[in-house]
């Protein structure tokens, strides 16, 4: 053992066999204390936060990236008012002539469907199967393969529309289920087939669905108005049922009787 090491056993042996006094404990003591106060609050703290940051729900969440995307949008239009150039024609620099004529179309098909008006039987059935439309998406996919087996063509040749391929429509029968499949697909005045359609259980499911829709829909429909709880209507707009509202609330109890001996058809 080394003389260093003596001298380090030596120490601690003496530090051991010294008593702590009175006021040295108290001091270690109200350490300690301040120690789990510290630790008690910093607890409390980190609580505090987690709970504030779970009570911000999804419309929270939405608020808040709008006014980001707001701040974002006021940003970039000061700096491009500060070097002089036009801020919505930048934009417009980052879309495709496809991505402006989908757009165009998305607006054109917004501002006629704007008009919530009634007009007649035949637009409002026509509003409806729009929205039908929208809501039940037809089966390309299926649809194509149809098509593949009444042209005669591979699996998989045909493709969705607008992607550049473009096959021939002229059938060719060349086999018994070839013509059997290009009559089913293409029928006409002519045909002999009637109701022999089989949908999938996921085309059944789909409207099923939607009819579920329709029907909850209609049920919670009501054309109940705000005021038909208050009775009798003695008012001819908005301003005068506020102010029919607040005589009524100070000469109703000295008008009861004679309005009671009014409906009985007692008045003198």
């Amino acid at each position: 053992m080394t003389d260093e090491e003596v001298e380090a056993s030596e120490q601690s042996a003496s530090t051991e066999g010294k008593k702590l006094t009175l006021e040295e404990r108290q001091a270690k003591l109200e350490q300690l204390r301040n120690k789990m106060r510290s630790s008690a609050v910093a607890n409390r703290k980190s609580l505090v936060e987690e709970s504030q940051k779970q009570k911000i729900g999804a419309k929270e969440q939405a608020r808040l990236d709008r006014q980001r995307k707001l701040a974002e949008t006021l940003r970039l239009k000061a700096d491009a008012e500060e070097r002089g150039e036009d801020v919505e024609r930048q934009k417009n620099w980052e879309y495709t002539i496809e991505e402006n004529d989908e757009w165009e179309k998305k607006k054109a098909r917004k501002a006629r469907r704007a008009d919530f008006e009634f007009h007649d039987d035949a637009h409002a059935a026509r509003r409806k199967y729009k929205k039908d439309l929208d809501y039940i998406k037809p089966d390309l996919a299926a649809y194509n393969r149809q098509k593949e087996l009444a042209l005669g063509l591979a699996p998989g040749t045909l493709v969705k529309q607008g992607e550049g391929s473009s096959t021939s429509t002229e059938l060719v029968s060349t086999s018994e289920e070839q013509r059997r499949a290009a009559e089913m697909l293409y029928r006409d005045a002519n045909t002999l087939l009637y109701a022999d359609n089989k949908p999938s259980e996921e085309a059944i499911d789909r409207v099923v669905e939607k009819l579920n829709r329709d029907i909850d829909k209609k049920r919670k429909f009501s054309r109940k108005r705000a005021n038909e709880d208050e009775g009798d209507i003695t008012y001819i707009n908005e301003r005068n049922r506020v102010f029919n509202k607040k005589i009524a609330r100070f000469y109703d109890k000295y008008t009861a009787e004679i309005r009671a001996s009014f409906e009985r058809g007692t008045a003198l």
